[in-house]
């Protein structure tokens, strides 16, 4: 598939990388099909490119890597839409903010996006935990240095 974006220009994007959002995103309730960019191999970072809206791009994280507590609870009737299973498990992701000062990077873990890998199919869920807020600062202790370098 062939996606413009105002960020990275003109990608080809496989098949395999294609996202279906049967429900769009809140907020672009019309935005149902994304491109997902791996930022590095060994990245947490990744990119979801509209493919159809050229400037709608958001940076995502797997929460894991900055987290360890961080728990998503799927709910059965989600499970069995996006079709997960205990053979075939999801891959969770937060929308990460940017601000001014990347060491103030914040990723919202009240909204996690839910993948499922085998069908390409995703949802961005609302938790009920209250615990979780939209901004969570990856580094509250300041930038490391090899993201400060460019290793994110």
């Amino acid at each position: 598939m062939i996606i413009q974006s105002t960020r990275f220009g003109e990608l080809t994007i496989s098949e395999e990388a294609v996202l279906q959002f049967s429900h769009g995103l809140p907020g672009f309730p019309e935005e149902k099909v994304f491109g997902f960019l791996q930022y590095q191999p060994d990245s947490p970072f990744a990119f979801l490119q509209s493919a159809i809206e050229p400037d709608l791009t958001f940076l995502l994280v797997e929460p894991f890597a900055f987290f360890k507590d961080y728990h998503v609870e799927i709910e059965d009737d989600v499970a069995t839409e996006l079709g997960l299973s205990a053979e075939n498990l999801p891959q969770v992701f937060t929308v990460v903010r940017v601000p001014e000062k990347p060491e103030e990077m914040t990723a919202n873990l009240l909204a996690p996006i839910v993948i499922n890998w085998q069908d390409r199919k995703a949802i961005q869920l609302i938790l009920e935990n209250k615990t979780y807020t939209i901004r969570h600062r990856l580094f509250p202790e300041g930038m490391p240095e090899q993201v400060a370098k460019g290793g994110i």
